[in-house]
C-alpha cells in the first residue's frame, strides 16, 4: 500500500486506482489534456484508466471525433476532448508561439509564410479531405512554400496552434491531417478567465497534489498566469504543505484509501511527465534510469503502489505480444504475480489472449 499521502492522492486523482469513468472522452476531459506524441502509448494511457476497454475502443473514440489529437501544451502532441479543443488552444496559443520563436527565426518562418502556408492547407483540405504528411507537404511545395529540414514540422504545428488543422483518421498506418472546423465544428468557447480557471481546476483535480511549478511545467503558462489561475479557482481547490512544498488539489472529499496496486505505465504517462518534480514516484531512482539518454524519451515503467520499480517493453509478433520487464528492485512473489497480471491485461487491451 502506498506509504505517502501524496502518492495515495495522485493514484486516485490520476484514475489509476478507483477509476470513475467508462468513456475515453470523459477521461481525457478530466485531465484537460493527455500527452500523446507516442500514439500507441497515449492510447494505453487512456485504456489502463478505463476498466475492460480496448485499443480498438480508443481508436473508435478518435474516429468518432470525441477526442482530438493535436499540438497543444508546450507545443507537444496531446489528446484533448473535442468539446475543449478551441478554448484550450486559445488560452495557450500565445505561449506556443513564444516557445517556438527561436526555431521560427532559424528557419525563416514569419507571419507572411504562415499565412501563405495556411491558405495552401485550406485549399488542399477543404471539403472534408484528409491528407497524409507527404501529401500535405506536396501541396505546400506546389504553392511555392519550402518544406525542407524542420520547416514542415513548424508549419503544421503553427496551423494546429491556430486551430486550423488537427489529426484526422489514420489511413493504414499513416496519420492524416484535416481542417478542424470541418472535423468538429461545434465546441465550447470560453472567455479567457473562464478558460484559465477551468484548466487550473482540471490540472489540480486530476494531477493533485501538485505545486504551482508543476502546473507551470505542464501547461506551459507563465508563473504569473498560473498564480492568476489559482486565484480564479481558489473556491474549488485547497492547499496543503506536503514535504515542505505547498501543494494544491481539489477541495472535494474522496476516499483516498488505496489498495495495493501494480501498473504498467506507457512512455510519457501523465503520472510521471506532468510534474516538474518527479521525486515522489521515483524515490531514490535517477531520471536517467527511465529516460533514454540523449533523446528525452520516457521509458514505459512498472509502478508498484505508486513507486517506479522497473521498466518494461512489448514485442508484437504475428499472433502474440510479449511483455519483458527490467526490475530495479526485488519484488515479492505476490508483486511479481501482479506484474504478470498487468501484462496480461495489457495484452487483452491490444486484443491478444
Amino acid at each position: 500500500m502506498p506509504d505517502s499521502p501524496l502518492i495515495q492522492h495522485r493514484l486516485i486523482n490520476q484514475q489509476l486506482a478507483q477509476p470513475l469513468f467508462t468513456r475515453p472522452a470523459e477521461l481525457v476531459a478530466w485531465f484537460g489534456a493527455m500527452q500523446a506524441q507516442d500514439y500507441a502509448a497515449a492510447k494505453w494511457a487512456v485504456g489502463l484508466r478505463l476498466p475492460n476497454t480496448t485499443d480498438a475502443a480508443i481508436e473508435q473514440a478518435i474516429a468518432d471525433k470525441s477526442i482530438i489529437r493535436t499540438w497543444a501544451l508546450r507545443s507537444t502532441l496531446h489528446l484533448i476532448a473535442a468539446e475543449d479543443i478551441r478554448w484550450l488552444l486559445t488560452l495557450v496559443r500565445h505561449r506556443l508561439a513564444s516557445q517556438c520563436g527561436t526555431h521560427y527565426r532559424k528557419l525563416d518562418l514569419n507571419e507572411a509564410v504562415f499565412a501563405k502556408s495556411q491558405t495552401a492547407m485550406i485549399r488542399a483540405l477543404e471539403g472534408g479531405q484528409q491528407l497524409t504528411r507527404p501529401e500535405l507537404k506536396d501541396a505546400l511545395t506546389q504553392s511555392g512554400i519550402l518544406t525542407h529540414d524542420l520547416r514542415l514540422n513548424f508549419l503544421l504545428g503553427n496551423a494546429a496552434f491556430d486551430g486550423l488543422i488537427c489529426f484526422g483518421n489514420r489511413r493504414g498506418k499513416e496519420f492524416t491531417f484535416t481542417l478542424l472546423d470541418e472535423w468538429f465544428p461545434h465546441t465550447n468557447r470560453l472567455v479567457r478567465d473562464e478558460a484559465l480557471a477551468s484548466l487550473t481546476i482540471r490540472y489540480f483535480t486530476s494531477h493533485g497534489p501538485a505545486t504551482l511549478q508543476d502546473f507551470v511545467w505542464w501547461s506551459g503558462l507563465t508563473v504569473t498566469e498560473v498564480k492568476e489561475g489559482l486565484d480564479l479557482a481558489k473556491s474549488r481547490l485547497i492547499s496543503e504543505v506536503i514535504q515542505g512544498q505547498t501543494c494544491w488539489m481539489a477541495s472535494q472529499t474522496l476516499d483516498y484509501t488505496v489498495l495495493p496496486t501494480v501498473h504498467l505505465l506507457p512512455s510519457f504517462d501523465e503520472y510521471l511527465v506532468a510534474y516538474k518534480d518527479r521525486t515522489a514516484p521515483l524515490g531514490s531512482l535517477g531520471l536517467s534510469q527511465i529516460v533514454s539518454a540523449g533523446n528525452g524519451i520516457f521509458s514505459p515503467v512498472i509502478v508498484v503502489d505508486g513507486r517506479v520499480v522497473g521498466t518494461w517493453k512489448r514485442t508484437i509478433k504475428k499472433a502474440a505480444v510479449t511483455v519483458d520487464t527490467h526490475l530495479f528492485f526485488p519484488l515479492s512473489e505476490e508483486q511479481q504475480q501482479a506484474v504478470a497480471l498487468a501484462g496480461t491485461q495489457y495484452c487483452a487491451f491490444l486484443g491478444y489472449k
